[in-house]
């Protein structure tokens, strides 16, 4: 068995988990949901009946009746002498058709492949005599693509030495080989939230105790919050997306990134930057640098080509000071043995088209934004509907804090989306969704009916102190 969850950690993460009638059910479908999203991963222990009704305060026939109504549906198993376990998702919803078999899959929010990498593809695999000649991978990144990535910032208004650059296979490559490097077990890092669910995922396995602070569409990041945060609990790292923070869309002011940087200047806190949405621009005209690369405390930048060019381009990089390149040279091997040459290649020959590849993006995600603000404010009025200026999804208020169970909904009739818990650092968020808008038009209109479909469902089934509640909140 590889791990056990807490009943009061499950209780935590099931969050406002009673929306609907019978209990029992609406209980299964929140366990069922943190499997889906690996929120609890396969092989964990589940509290004992009697630890999670009073946890949850609930009857312990409450309890029974969802652990086996999770057992008729294959995600949880029961052993002799280990209690309840949950199971690999290849056992779970045997009946469920796979999402390249006419499903919606608003799970990932990646644009498709930019049109002009099949032909780079072809030139790069021409030459690939040269190529097979060397190791094959390396673990500091090619010096041609070192420099193009380095003067790519130098062009934003950031002076960088090739020496300050390491690629790495993808950007979550480079969150997890910074978070070993720079978090050991028990140190605070400062997130935001909600924030970039697998990036809390990879500070939490470094063992870091997550600080969040709220950053909302309409009111950007709380920065009393923040400095409050950075004064109180000393992070020795903070993690933020400035731009187009996923799953907001909410760029920083000017004012913002002042604020922050001297906050973690005085709490001698490392701010690694994850611009990997920086450069898909809608209406902002611009990517503003922002944090002064020089400050005490360290700037780190992270970047890939998987949002700007195609999620199965697996190049990314960290950019940050030559003695923590070094440092993260020196342990990148424990991970991986360095990022492929062939798309290294790759990389380097995009980057004479970064321009072009950038205007594209922003015409591609323009469209898929304005089709699904303008669809979802015709079906959904009542829900609160941002109109981000980039990046690659919305940030949805719902008028219930029913975002689970609509999820839950909405996958039993073929669109897969993730629920607002789940970008959540400390439970909540029930009353938000993520859609990306990167997938095709017809595909987003099809996804908005079966939305508004379900949400009358969902909403009229919730017990009327659900729906109460909310209500006296807004």
């Amino acid at each position: 068995m590889d791990s056990r969850v807490s009943a009061r950690a499950l209780s935590s993460a099931l969050g406002g988990w009673r929306t609907r009638e019978p209990a029992y059910e609406a209980l299964a479908d929140g366990i069922r949901l943190l499997c889906l999203d690996n929120r609890l991963a396969p092989q964990t222990a589940l509290p004992a009946e009697r630890e999670l009704a009073s946890a949850l305060r609930v009857s312990r026939s409450t309890v029974a009746a969802a652990y086996r109504s999770l057992r008729d549906s294959e995600h949880i198993a029961s052993l002799r002498g280990s209690g309840s376990v949950t199971l690999p998702l290849r056992r779970r919803d045997p009946g469920r058709t796979h999402p390249s078999e006419g499903m919606i899959d608003l799970q990932q929010a990646s644009p498709p492949a930019w049109p002009g990498l099949a032909g780079i593809m072809t030139e790069v695999a021409a030459s690939s005599a040269a190529l097979v000649a060397r190791v094959g991978y390396d673990v500091l990144g090619r010096r041609e693509l070192r420099a193009a990535i380095a003067a790519r910032y130098a062009a934003r208004g950031i002076p960088t030495d090739e020496d300050e650059v390491l690629v790495t296979t993808g950007a979550q490559s480079a969150i997890h080989l910074l978070a070993s490097v720079l978090v050991g077990p028990g140190d605070r890092v400062l997130v935001e939230t909600p924030t970039y669910p697998h990036a809390a995922d990879a500070l939490r396995r470094a063992g870091a105790r997550l600080v969040g602070v709220p950053v909302t569409v309409d009111a950007g990041w709380d920065l009393e919050r923040a400095e409050q945060a950075f004064a109180r609990t000393l992070p020795l790292v903070a993690y933020l997306m400035p731009d187009f923070q996923n799953p907001t869309g909410r760029t920083m002011s000017d004012e913002e990134r002042r604020v922050i940087q001297r906050a973690a200047g005085q709490a001698g806190s490392i701010l690694v930057l994850d611009e990997t949405t920086a450069d898909l621009d809608i209406d902002r005209g611009h990517v503003s640098p922002g944090f002064d690369g020089g400050d005490p405390a360290g700037v780190v930048r992270i970047g890939s080509l998987g949002k700007t060019v195609w999620g199965g381009l697996r190049v990314g990089w960290i950019r940050g000071h030559a003695d923590l390149i070094r440092r993260l040279v020196a342990a990148r091997p424990a991970h991986d043995l360095g990022t492929p040459e062939f798309e290294q290649a790759v990389a380097s020959a995009l980057f004479a088209q970064f321009p072009e590849i950038v205007a594209q993006r922003s015409h591609l995600l323009r469209t898929g934004r304005d089709s699904v603000v303008s669809a979802l404010r015709h079906a959904l009025p009542q829900w609160g509907i941002p109109t981000p200026r980039g990046g690659v999804s919305l940030w949805i208020e719902l008028d219930a804090p029913l975002s689970s169970p609509l999820v839950m909904d909405v996958r039993s009739r073929g669109l897969l989306l993730s629920a607002g818990p789940r970008f959540s650092v400390a439970g909540g968020h029930d009353r938000h969704l993520r859609i990306p808008f990167t997938s095709p038009p017809d595909e987003l209109d099809r996804a908005v009916t079966m939305l508004a479909e379900s949400w009358g469902r969902v909403r009229d089934g919730a017990p009327v102190t659900v729906v109460e509640q909310f209500d006296s909140v807004v």
